[in-house]
């Protein structure tokens, strides 16, 4: 039974089909990727090198796109997919292999997916599990998936194999900084220049941690070709929230004598090969979500990779030829980072996890065999979260409806059962909006000319209201469909066409899911903000924090420090004594994202198993 494989997996799958692996399993091969343009890309390729179109032998399946058929024997799809298979059929019976692919990454998903399969092994064994990596700890999934079976003559027999296949790679060559670097967003876009004014022909590839980031060098790049009288520089963002039209034109031939400049976060890192990349651009760090059990929040911090990672970075150059790496950071500072990334499912809050498993019919989480078990601290405080949410009862059991309509949406716990909410409170039109906005990064574009940002700014005092960020963004985007969802308007008003046309499309999706699905009623409050505003303070309550005496914010409970967002419509008006916040970023401080003015009596009114009234009485010492 084959197990392990270490070698690009679009390599592998034509070799398993042409084995006929399809056939001796009883059912299609199945691919995850953990990002839908990694699927959507690879299942291309496959199906173009087969002389066939995309949805005839070789299909794909993510969010917005679904190609496959009867015929299908090869689909590629998202781990996320592969788990809603899960939940119509558990046993998988239409799938006879399964390749994981870049298992490394180590999401949530990923090990939710490696732990599912091994319990269906169990059960199966027809099943053919494959986990591919170029950088995995072969040894460490060896022994997870290693059922040891017993033979007729008494010996145990292993049930997993390691194949390794060397790949082919180019020789790279890697240079540091001498010096630490104090601003790698700016000697990003410096190393970009330099290397199209002196390096030979051939794609920059640059990774940084975010979309801000990102989208602050493009701006600067640009800025820089419009003053150039030969425009011979195309520069093309890629992170996870692009529309997907959008991020497939990194993967198109730039024209000739014309450089192309990728700047991306880690989506680039892993699972797609982007042709006539030569030069990388590592930062040296990276955005990863970080859960704290005592505050129950989940938080974005900026910290550096890890060598694997860097490795996994430097690889891009030498694909399709020699290449050069340039790291942002000293020889020094790379022998300091750690070998590998904290799996995500150590660091991440655990609501939407528990949710998925639950409607599996795993009633005993602890119970579950994870890759790498999530710490004790962080499963108790998602159990306490989602029994305050009513999504679980005092079994543990999903409570009927809100703990399955929790389960059935892809969104956040808090999220859902704001939505859920929106039908008792008639807002559910107005919460749709505001959910999809809040799925995607910063609708406001930011010009580099001094102009164009005073624009910009004034531009965005249209929107934005004293309530909070969710009603501003819900203006946005009700301004939006109202004019017709034009690309004219957006650049009359200085906001980002694509994300919004993102926006609209999850928008959709939540809309079809909500009443075909789960029957929900879309209606609206027409205009009530304080409708709105309860009916998030019902879904964000364990996010509420006040006004301390010193000046800065903290949480209602866990009494932790925080701060506004200096890009909060609330940053330049006069603090409000409680808010709810969505998401919390570390920086130079830990900032509140994504906040809604409320009133505190909301927080004992819409939650009092949750928050309560006390004396504090105070002594004389």
């Amino acid at each position: 039974m084959l197990k392990q494989f270490r070698n690009e997996q679009y390599f592998c799958m034509p070799y398993l089909y042409e084995l006929g692996w399809h056939l001796k399993g009883s059912g299609i091969i199945g691919v995850t990727e953990p990002r839908r343009i990694s699927a959507i890309t690879l299942a291309d390729r496959v199906s173009n090198e087969r002389g066939e179109i995309l949805g005839d032998t070789v299909g794909v399946s993510v969010s917005f796109v679904d190609k496959h058929c009867s015929n299908t024997c090869v689909k590629y799809m998202t781990e996320g997919i592969l788990l809603r298979e899960m939940l119509a059929d558990p046993l998988l019976q239409k799938f006879g292999v399964i390749m994981v692919d870049e298992a490394h990454e180590r999401n949530i998903l990923t090990d939710i997916v490696l732990g599912l399969l091994k319990k269906i092994m169990k059960k199966r064994d027809s099943l053919k599990v494959i986990i591919a990596s170029a950088t995995i700890d072969a040894e460490f999934f060896k022994d997870f998936f290693n059922l040891k079976t017993t033979t007729k003559s008494g010996t145990r027999k292993d049930s997993s194999v390691i194949l390794s296949v060397e790949g082919r790679m180019f020789p790279v060559e890697v240079f540091n900084t001498q010096q630490p670097c104090p601003d790698y967003v700016k000697a990003t876009v410096d190393t970009i220049l330099k290397i199209h004014e002196k390096e030979k022909p051939g794609d920059i590839l640059a990774f940084l941690t975010g979309q801000e980031e990102v989208m602050d060098v493009v701006h600067l790049l640009r800025e820089y070709i419009q003053d150039r009288p030969k425009d011979d520089l195309q520069v093309l963002p890629m992170y996870g929230t692009l529309t997907n039209s959008d991020q497939l034109k990194v993967f198109f031939t730039a024209p000739k004598g014309t450089r192309k400049a990728i700047i991306a976060t880690n989506i680039a890192e892993t699972s797609v090969t982007i042709p006539g990349i030569v030069y990388v651009i590592d930062s040296g760090f990276t955005k990863l979500k970080w859960f704290d059990a005592e505050s129950n929040t989940d938080s974005l911090i900026i910290v550096p990779i890890s060598k694997a990672a860097a490795e996994q970075r430097g690889g891009r150059a030498g694909r399709l030829r020699n290449g050069k790496v340039y790291r942002l950071y000293t020889d020094e500072e790379f022998e300091k980072l750690s070998d590998q990334t904290p799996p995500e499912m150590r660091r991440s809050d655990l609501c939407s996890t528990i949710l998925f498993l639950k409607a599996l019919g795993i009633d005993n989480i602890l119970r579950f065999d994870f890759p790498s078990p999530p710490p004790a601290k962080n499963m108790l405080a998602s159990l306490e979260t989602l029994f305050a949410l009513d999504g679980l009862d005092r079994n543990g059991d999903l409570t009927n409806p809100v703990g399955y309509f929790l389960a059935e949406l892809p969104i956040n716990a808090m999220m859902g059962k704001m939505l859920y909410n929106s039908i008792q409170m008639a807002c559910s039109e107005e919460i749709l909006s505001i959910i999809a906005m809040a799925q995607v990064q910063s609708v406001f574009s930011k010009p580099t000319s001094g102009q164009g940002q005073l624009m910009a700014r004034v531009k965005k005092r249209e929107f934005e209201v004293e309530e909070g960020d969710l009603i501003s963004l819900l203006n946005v985007y009700t301004a939006f469909v109202r004019n017709g969802r034009t690309k004219e308007w957006c650049g009359q008003h200085y906001v980002i066409y694509r994300n919004l046309k993102r926006a609209h499309e999850l928008r959709q999706q939540l809309h079809t899911l909500a009443r075909n699905k789960i029957g929900m009623p879309i209606v609206s409050c027409h205009g009530d903000i304080n409708v709105l505003r309860r009916c998030i303070t019902s879904g964000f309550f364990p996010n509420a924090a006040y006004l301390h005496h010193s000046g800065v914010y903290r949480t209602c409970r866990g009494n932790k420090e925080l701060h506004i967002h200096p890009l909060s419509c609330l940053y330049t008006l006069r603090q409000p004594q409680y808010v709810i916040f969505c998401e919390l970023l570390h920086t130079t401080k830990v900032f509140m994202k994504d906040l809604t003015v409320i009133e505190p009596q909301w927080l004992t009114e819409l939650a009092p198993h949750y928050y309560h009234k006390a004396a504090v009485k105070y002594e004389d010492r």
